[in-house]
């Protein structure tokens, strides 16, 4: 930066003649020119995908030099520096005369530059996350955000993970699903697939529920407008709260779904324990299947 910082008034010193100017009576003289050229051979020293450390010597708006060694400094351009952090200024990143480990990413020694990455210099959070959390693996996190297709799922190793609106929950639209949830809310999901590459991480809600997948399914599920055979849990003033065979689905009837006739809507006339046949109706806001007698009655009229 400085010559003071390679010399000091006095020293005797050996250098180089460069040119002579005679016209202005100039005579050009250089002191690194009887060093060796660090650059020569630096392909060999620096080989593409080999990992080194320098120090910070300069941060920019467009990235961070690092030097290797003395006289060879290479760049570190700003979609290099984090997996995670896009669009921050490498100040945030690194600090002047921070020593760091960097990936040599590409070299020319005619220009004398150096191409470095340091976040391929660690570890991909995605590849780490896919390794740890194999598809299937239930995981849970905070909502960072809602857009109009889905919900951002927070995760460990500071990735995101995102949620279609078809995969919040069962019964409802997406819009309507969207509105189960509100951005801080600690949520579980499981996990539906992981693109490295393109640093996506696809997750499920819907498929944790119990009595939320496909016939079939884990979990013994259920569909809208299946006939079940429900056992009654609980009876309440305001219907039942039955199940799905042994360990299926819970849900609720409502009095009024209890029966076409009047007489028929008297909760009290069920017994905890007693089974019965019902239709799904649907799924409430805590998507919950809801079932009907009355409506199991009028279908197979």
């Amino acid at each position: 930066q400085h010559p003071s910082e390679v010399i000091n008034i006095g020293d005797t010193v050996k250098v180089q003649i460069v040119r002579i100017n005679r016209e202005t009576q100039r005579i050009s003289l250089g002191m690194k020119q009887l060093e060796a050229d660090p650059w020569e051979g630096a392909s060999a020293k620096y080989p593409i995908d080999g990992t080194f450390r320098g120090r910070v010597t300069n941060i920019t708006e467009y990235g961070a030099f690092v030097e290797l060694e003395p006289g060879i400094e290479g760049l570190v351009h700003v979609s290099e520096m984090s997996w995670t952090k896009k669009n921050v200024h490498p100040g945030k990143i690194v600090s002047t005369s921070q020593e760091v480990d960097v990936k040599v990413l590409e070299v020319d020694e005619e220009k004398r530059r150096i191409s470095l990455g340091l976040k391929q210099a660690q570890a991909n959070p995605w590849a780490a996350f896919a390794e740890k959390h194999p598809v299937g693996t239930e995981v849970e996190g905070e909502v960072k955000n809602s857009t109009e297709f889905g919900l951002f799922i927070g995760l460990d190793g500071d990735v995101d993970g995102m949620v279609h609106m078809s995969d919040i929950a069962w019964g409802v639209t997406g819009e309507e699903a969207l509105q189960l949830h509100r951005k801080g809310e600690m949520v579980k999901a499981v996990v539906l697939d992981v693109d490295v590459e393109k640093e996506r991480i696809s997750l499920g809600m819907k498929q944790l529920e119990r009595g939320g997948v496909a016939k079939g399914g884990a979990g013994g599920g259920v569909n809208r407008g299946e006939t079940v055979t429900v056992t009654v849990l609980e009876v309440k003033d305001g219907g039942l709260e039955v199940q799905v065979g042994e360990d299926g689905a819970t849900g609720f009837i409502k009095r009024t779904d209890l029966g076409r006739d009047r007489d028929e809507q008297r909760p009290e006339r069920f017994q905890v324990g007693q089974k019965f046949d019902a239709q799904v109706t649907g799924f409430d806001r805590g998507k919950k299947p809801t079932f009907s007698i009355k409506a199991l009655q009028i279908a197979e009229e």
